[in-house]
């Protein structure tokens, strides 16, 4: 048969799981992506597809492949 547990043990229990997950939601606040020292210092953050277009350096060559 099960014992019966005291209130004094629930409480600490419950108070545990409470200081646990409070210092798991400031982890995940402060999980956020590092800022950059300098907004100059950062480098080009543009993906591929927001570069301007180049031209082929010999449009011959480019269209026989």
């Amino acid at each position: 048969m099960l014992d019966r547990i005291r209130t004094a043990e629930r409480w600490t229990r419950g108070f545990a799981a409470a200081v646990t997950a409070v210092a798991a939601l400031v982890l995940a606040a402060n999980a956020g992506p590092a800022k950059a020292a300098h907004p100059d210092a950062r480098s080009d953050t543009r993906s591929d597809s927001q570069r301007p277009a180049t031209a082929p350096a010999d449009p011959v060559r480019t269209t026989a492949r």
